[in-house]
């Protein structure tokens, strides 16, 4: 996939540190910054199944994950899943 691909990140709530279930980005922090190093455009779509992130390219999802295994607030560099749905953008086609 060429650089400046449009990357739907498709989000549930979750719970943490047993705070209500709401939708939050915090986790997210890090694959978004990754994806906009590589020049990735990048829509957050709020869903209803909880603890899920789907990242979406051309209609097809291209990587899922529990939303609780992304590193809280990462810049993403140290993070193998954020690497692993950086890769799976890129091949995605």
């Amino acid at each position: 996939m060429p650089k400046n691909a449009l990357v739907i990140i498709r989000y549930g709530p979750y719970s943490s540190v047993g705070l209500s279930v709401e939708h939050r980005t915090y986790r997210l922090e890090g694959l978004l910054a990754v994806l906009a190093k590589d020049g990735h455009s990048v829509i957050l779509e709020k869903i209803e199944d909880w603890n899920v992130v789907e990242l979406m390219v051309n209609g097809e999802v291209v990587f899922h994950c529990n939303i609780k295994d992304l590193e809280f607030g990462s810049d993403g560099k140290l993070d193998p899943l954020c690497e692993e749905a950086r890769i799976a953008v890129l091949n995605a086609y």
